[in-house]
Formats: structure tokens, sequence, C-alpha cells
């Protein structure tokens, strides 16, 4: 038997007063959230919501996102995490592919919760989550705050087994709509117990800063479950925001940062970084998208701290690779792989590349996801002989480590945030003067890349940059807004009627460049 949430109470029974999570000025120790979590699990026992059922939740990082999660987990539920940024045609998928049939939504985000809840047929429950003093009921929905109050804190948590799926987060892939990975308990459990005493070598009253989005697998993992396993207290921000997390660094005595590279070089551009003091942090980790050697060298000489690399996906629960503490660091590398887990180099042939040799990364041991939900042909085509294949380009040198050389074609990573050119060409797809559309990634300095829009109009149709701007920011969330947007009459294709992606991103390179030549 292996129940996530059961960690939450083994944790505050041993350190109940220990302070769990800070908001500002709100602090609840761990009894205090343990509490939380087992009155939502009893709310939706109540409604009869337990084991195989799906539960999403729309909730930034805040004290909310902890009591939330491991009350659905408590019940045997999975938990669906879904982006605070999406609209509401983005939420639609994620509660109709998962067959949600209870969404926790942040009042923030209330409209566009409510517009996708209203789409959905098996979600039969919408709870709005608000402060303690907000007692409104909504209009659509219930309020988190009456839930709570009818029911106790006395629950039993449902025993899962080990391979009893916790958490479905989606993910693109490269293509198609996203899909969603199938974590299991034991994914989650063992992932975090390494990221807690490997990685981030967390002590009971450690404090950690987690300003990484807890609806992401990183911050979920290596953050939250981590922190909950070693008794740790969470300051949390939910979003990043370089001076305010300075501020907290500083005022928390915080231990423990994990960031992603545009975060890290934020702070390190920032202009009054002296007046905030890091002499408190102990431990600086950097994932979800490759740390640029000048941030890596800069981090190193101001704070005398060397920032630790890793790799890994959703489907990896998420961490396959990692730099530990002591290793010998070499820049750029994501490090060797974790305990238990098996990490290869593949040619095209099927066959094991030798050191130094670029091919697929291919990854296999306890931290690979059941599978994609609902999705058996997508699982077979990603997992072949129990090696999960990661469509990233790596190699390995003569000291086992591993490097990512090049990764998803199409895959843009900005400050962090993965965007899946097709999600955004689906939508331009959509608008009634677009005939073609592609979009591809650009260098940017500070956010590592940017989303460029190529479209070109329907015969007789006018069409400007301008339209599809707006046309972008009413359909999609803003971390996909593209920075660029080119009208061009005819985008480039190949023989076989494909658009030429190589083209336009070289074109686009010429042009940021042009653009760098004349600053």
């Amino acid at each position: 038997m292996l129940n996530l949430a059961h960690f939450l109470d083994v944790t505050a029974e041993s350190y109940p007063e220990t302070t769990c999570v800070i908001l500002d000025n709100l602090r609840m120790s761990y009894a205090e959230v343990a509490s939380a979590a087992r009155r939502v699990a009893n709310a939706l026992r109540s409604k009869g919501i337990g084991p195989g059922d799906k539960v999403a939740m729309m909730i930034p990082n805040t004290p909310h996102f902890p009591i939330i999660y491991y009350g659905i987990l408590q019940t045997g539920a999975t938990v669906v995490p879904v982006n605070v940024l999406y609209r509401h045609q983005e939420i639609e998928h994620y509660l109709a592919d998962s067959e949600a049939v209870a969404l926790f939504a942040f009042k923030l985000f209330e409209p566009e919760a409510v517009k996708a809840f209203h789409h959905v047929e098996t979600c039969h429950h919408l709870i709005i989550v608000s402060t303690p003093v907000d007692l409104e009921t909504p209009a659509v929905g219930e309020n988190f705050m009456h839930l709570l109050a009818a029911v106790d804190d006395q629950f039993d948590t449902y025993q899962t087994m080990p391979d009893d799926t916790a958490v479905i987060l989606y993910t693109s892939g490269t293509t198609g709509a996203p899909k969603g990975a199938e974590l299991t308990h034991f994914n989650l459990f063992f992932n975090a117990y390494y990221a807690c005493r490997e990685i981030n070598d967390v002590q009971p009253g450690d404090v950690c800063l987690v300003v990484l989005p807890l609806f992401h697998s990183f911050g979920q993992t290596c953050l939250m479950n981590a922190s909950i396993l070693g008794g740790a207290t969470m300051s949390l921000l939910p979003r990043f925001e370089t001076e305010k997390a300075m501020e907290v660094v500083a005022r928390d005595k915080v231990n423990l940062i994990a960031m992603v590279p545009t975060m890290y070089f934020f702070m390190l551009n920032q202009p009054n970084w002296q007046e905030f003091d890091f002499s408190s942090v102990k431990i600086a980790v950097s994932g979800g998208a490759a740390l640029p050697g000048d941030v890596h060298r800069r981090f190193k000489e101001r704070y005398g701290i060397n920032i630790l690399e890793g790799y890994g996906l959703s489907e990896t629960s998420p961490v396959a690779t990692f730099t530990k503490d002591g290793d010998a660091v070499s820049v750029g590398s994501i490090g060797r792989p974790i305990w238990g887990v098996d990490v290869r180099v593949m040619r095209e042939d099927g066959s094991f590349a030798q050191v130094d040799e670029v091919g697929e990364i291919i990854i296999r041991g306890h931290n690979i996801m059941k599978g994609y939900y609902r999705r058996p042909e997508a699982t077979q085509e990603a997992i072949v002989n129990g090696w999960f294949h990661s469509g990233d380009l790596g190699k390995m040198d003569k000291d086992g480590f591993f490097y990512v050389v090049d990764r998803k074609k199409d895959l843009i990573i900005r400050g962090g945030m993965n965007i899946y050119p097709r999600e955004i060409e689906e939508v331009l797809y959509r608008h009634p003067k677009v005939l073609e559309a592609a979009v591809v990634g650009i260098p940017d300095e500070s956010r590592g890349e940017e989303v460029k829009v190529y479209v070109s109009p329907k015969e007789g149709q006018a069409l400007s940059a301008l339209e599809i701007e707006q046309y972008c920011q009413e359909q999609m969330a803003k971390f996909k807004w593209p920075k660029e947007v080119e009208v061009l009459q005819n985008l480039p294709i190949g023989p076989t009627g494909k658009i030429l992606k190589r083209e336009l991103r070289q074109h686009a390179l010429a042009g940021v460049r042009e653009k760098a030549a004349t600053v």
C-alpha cells in the first residue's frame, strides 16, 4: 500500500508546529495544512468522489495548492493540475480528456474556469477557491470555505497501490493536443524522496523558495513533495517578480532555491541586488531549460554557489539525471542518471551510441509514467521495450555525464515554459482569414526563446499582423502569445506539400541578427 498523501500526515505528526507554508504574512503549520487537506477529502467524499475519479485543480502557488492536492489524493482520486494561465478552450481539453468529475478553480481565474465547466459534461462540480474572508456564494459552483466548514478533519486515507495513478500531467510531446502522462504514487514518491535526500538535502525547518508553478512537475516534485517529505517550510510566490523573489529569499532566510534559467538571469541583472542577503542559501537548482554558461559563472562569482542542473520530463516524474552537490560541476551538463534510473543514447538504428556520440536520449526506471491516459498508441510509440524515448538529442562523456545537444525540433522553451508550436498553429488555423500557419522559436537573451508566428492569408483576404496578435491574445494563455507575427503571401512549401520550417527559422534568425546589428 502506498498513498503519496500519507506522508503529509506523517510529517504533521512528527513536526506539527513547524511552519509548512508561508505566503507573505500568512503562515500555516504542518498540523494546520494536514487538517485542511483532510477536510478537502471529506468534502469530496460527501459528493461521492473517490478512487478512480479524476479531480482537476487550477490553483496558483498559495497554501490552497498543497491542501487541495493532498486532499484529492487522500480519497484515492487522481489529481489533474491545470495551468492557471490557460484560457477556457485549453482548460476544456484538460477536463474533457481526463474525464474530470470536479474542478477546483482559484477565484482570480473564475471567468475562464466557468466557461470551460459549462462545456464539459463529465465535470459535475465546480469549487471556487478564495480567501478565508470571502464567503460569498459564487454565481456558478460552490464556495471552497463553505465546503470546508461543513465537514470535520478526521479522514482515513484511502490505501492506494504503488502503481495506481496519482497525478495526470498534460504534455504535448511534439505534436497534437496535449496528452495526459499518468504518474503513479510510487513514481512521484520516489522521485520526491530522491530530490529531498540526494538533491536538495532537505532538513526539517529548512526554507525553500517556491516560485516554480506547482501545477508543473518540476515545482510539484522537487519543491512541494520533497519539502513535505523532509519537513521543510515552503515560502510561496504565486508569480515570479525579480525583486519580490529576492526580498523573500532575504526575509525568510531561504536555504534552497530552485528556478528556471530565466529567473536566475533576471536576478543577476537586478540593479539593486546588493540590498538582498543571500547568505542563507546553500543550494541552487536549475531545470526546465539549458542554463547558459555565463549565468552559471556569474552566480558562482556573486554568491559562491554552483547552480546544480538536472534533466527530466513530465513523463519521468520529472527527474532523470542530476548533478549532485559535491560532484565536479561540468557547465552545460545535465548530470548523471539518478539512482535506479538508466539513461542511454540511442542511434537511429536502435543500437546504443558510444561515448561523445550524439543520439536520442532514452530512459528507463522507477520514474517512467504508466503511459498516456487513454492513448495506447502514443504510449507504445513513446515506451519501447521499457525505454522511454525522450525525442531529445544528447551525448554522454567518458565520466558518465550527459549533455543535451538538441531537442524536439518544434519545442519552444520560453522562460522555462514549454510551448508546443502545433497547439498555437491549430488555433491559428481556426482564424477565418488564415490559409497557412507556422510557429517557430527565435532566440531571446532574457527568456531563452520567444515565439514567432508566420501566416499566409486566404485568397482575397487582407490579413494584418496586429489582427493575428489580438486573435492570439483572445484564444490562448499569455505565455504563448507571439512576440512577432509576420504575414507572407505564401509560406515555403516542400515537394510533399509540407511547410518548410527550417527556411522559416533561418528567415527568423536573419531578422534577429539584423535587429541586433542595428542596436
